[in-house]
Order: structure tokens, then sequence, then C-alpha cells
């Protein structure tokens, strides 16, 4: 994939540079110190992948994020923890703490050819027209798969695509995630921030940001943090 980096700081630009370099499947073919002059550069280049700090001066990272052409990807690289909900708001591939490690950057990297791959191949993915109140049958990879509601901990959406992830398995299909979610049932389903719904039966812990399934930290976005509480946490009580 050609990327490109923005960030207002030289080291981080640098230190991002060296990891870019390490990896097979990236092509850096530019580096910029703002959010207006990669977009220049960027209607003049095809680029796949921006690595794209979000605190910077004048038009923020987030900003910017909103204004990419959905084909282009985004991992956003920042200092603060906090700014990861804003990442999903965009529908960032993934978020890097810095310094950024070369074994997450790599986890990152991964997630994002993943995807690209399926841009590439405009696969018409969809969900079977036939929904029991057990499962359904989804369509990936050419052929249908039979998924049962209660094998999925939780879906990611990722732009026009849908991550369903099972204890076992990832299943990725074409579609939106409000169009999956109308399918699920909702005694056991929420939506719980604007990329990811979780099946509560396979919710093990929870706090006032995050929940907990298995090895998978989800945050609860601020919009839907009521719903969760009263949808999830108030009938655990009853």
């Amino acid at each position: 994939m050609n990327c490109i980096i923005v960030d207002d700081e030289p080291l981080a630009r640098e230190a991002m540079k060296l990891l870019i370099e390490e990896s097979n499947n990236l092509q850096l073919i530019g580096s910029f110190n703002s959010a207006s002059t990669a977009s220049d550069f960027m209607e003049q280049h095809v680029t796949d992948l921006v690595f794209l700090d979000i605190q910077m001066p004048g038009i923020t990272g987030i900003e910017f994020a909103r204004t990419i052409s959905k084909k282009t990807l985004v991992i956003f690289t920042t200092a603060y923890t906090e700014y990861a909900l804003d990442s999903y708001e965009v529908d960032a591939i993934d978020y890097l703490i810095k310094p950024v490690e070369a074994e997450r950057f790599q986890k990152a990297v991964d997630k994002a050819l993943s995807y690209h791959s399926l841009l590439l191949k405009e696969e018409k993915e969809a969900i079977e027209t036939v929904v029991t109140a057990d499962y359904f049958f989804v369509k990936a990879e050419r052929r249908y798969f039979k998924v049962n509601f209660s094998d999925i901990l939780f879906i990611e959406g990722l732009k026009d695509y849908v991550i369903l992830q099972l204890s076992d398995q990832r299943i990725i299909t074409r579609m939106s995630l409000k169009a999956i979610f109308d399918l699920l049932p909702k005694s056991t389903f929420l939506r719980v921030n604007k990329s990811y719904i979780v099946n509560t039966e396979h919710i093990e812990s929870f706090d006032n940001n995050d929940i907990f399934i298995k090895s998978y930290e989800i945050a609860i976005g601020n919009s839907y943090r009521d719903d969760f509480f009263e949808g999830f946490v108030m009938k655990q009580r009853v």
C-alpha cells in the first residue's frame, strides 16, 4: 500500500518512517507536517493509507479524517488514549499510542492490509435472507456461512464491511453495521459505540468506559453509555 505520514512533530515523523521502512507491504510516498499540505498531495497522488496525528495546529487529525475518501484508510497516531473513541467516529482502521511499538504497529498494518484487499476485490457480500430466531447465513468468500447468534462475541463495523468475531474465527462480509444490527435479537445484542455491537452474553467485565470480552477491550461511546447501563447493567439487577 502507498502510505503517507501526517504529523507536526519531526521526531514522530522520523520514528514512523523507520517503522514503515521495516514493513514489506508499505511504500512511503510522502511525509507532511500539516493536514493542508497532505491534502494538496493526496489530490495528485493515489494514497492507500494515512498515518495521521490527531493533535495538530490548524486542522486537527479528526477534522482532516472526515474529508478523506473512504477508499483511503486511516490509522491515527496519538499520545493520548482518550482519543480512541474519536477514531471510531471517523471509521479509522486503528489508532496507535506514541511511542509506537513495532509489534503494535504491525498489528495495525495487518488490519489495514486485510481491509485494503477487500476494497480491491469489491466482492458483493451480503446477508442471506434466511434469518431464524437462533442463526442467520452470512455470505463471505463466495459462500454462505451459518452463524449462530450465541457464537458471536461482537461485531465490528469497518467502513462498508462488518467483522463477526466468533470464539474461533472471524467472518468478514460486505454490509453496514446498521443493517446487521437490524437482524440481531435485541435481547442479547447492544450497540456500544459507532463501530461495535456486543453480545451481552459474552461480557466478562466492564467499567464506566470499557467492556471486556475474553482478550478484547471495547470502548463504550459517550452517546451509547446510557443505553448500555440501562439495557444491560440494570437488567442484571432484576
